[in-house]
């Protein structure tokens, strides 16, 4: 059975001013396509737009010319405050710093999602502690990120990622700052969410072994995306 297109990106491109008259290109013309249960990587050397390419695919920026579309949806129709309530419902995000509020416990940081979308606390607080235990982390919902190892502070992120059961996570170098064994465990773990709950991954990372775990594998060279054969 063919699986459902939910992010489609055409033609991205991406300029920064460098000066008063000086552009400097650095996404020319990227294509891609993510099917519904997909877990993709996109590799690259550092410099090369990665992180440029999942701003601008989860709507955190916006590209110079281009369309993306979300399920059926084009970010360029969309405002400021109806893209920021899109993104809210639609996608989780998780990035190489995990960018937890310090005065809130773990469970209070993975709500964060859904009561911006306007829930209240003890609404949320179920499945919140839910996502906890199926990050391995029930019996640390309580504690404040300085009490958390690096790895487990990124795996409350993960959490707060699925809280609002978004249908696309967009992940920039998740275990960029995870020693091995670490790093080994987040990556098993966001495969794993993946299979279980039909979510489309797009990872950002230079790690071979997340790489190797990919459904598949682009390559963003000199401002475009390429299909890139699995090992």
């Amino acid at each position: 059975m063919k699986r459902e297109i939910i992010l489609s990106g055409e033609n991205i491109w991406k300029e920064y001013r460098t000066g008063t008259e000086s552009v400097l290109p650095v996404l020319k013309g990227a294509d891609v396509e993510l099917k519904r249960g997909e877990f993709v990587v996109v590799v690259g050397p550092s410099g090369s737009g990665k992180s440029t390419l999942l701003h601008i695919l989860g709507g955190l920026d916006r590209a110079t010319s281009g369309h993306v579309r979300v399920d059926g949806r084009d970010y360029s129709t969309m405002n400021e405050e109806a893209l920021a309530a899109f993104r809210n419902q639609v996608m989780g995000f998780v990035f190489q710093f995990h960018h937890l509020l310090p005065e809130f416990s773990a469970l209070e940081n993975v709500c964060i999602p859904a009561l911006i979308s306007g829930k209240i606390i003890r609404e949320v607080s179920r499945r919140g502690a839910m996502l906890l235990q199926q990050v391995g982390l029930s019996a640390r919902m309580d504690h404040k990120p300085n009490a958390l190892s690096g790895g487990e502070q990124q795996r409350v992120a993960v959490a707060r990622a699925l809280m609002n059961n978004p249908q696309l996570i967009l992940a920039d170098e998740p275990s960029g700052n995870l020693d091995e064994e670490h790093g080994f465990a987040l990556h098993k773990l966001l495969v794993q969410l993946s299979e279980d709950f039909g979510i489309t991954f797009i990872v950002a990372t230079h790690n071979p072994d997340l790489t190797r775990r990919a459904s598949r594998v682009l390559r963003l060279t000199e401002g475009k995306l390429h299909h890139e054969r699995k090992i």
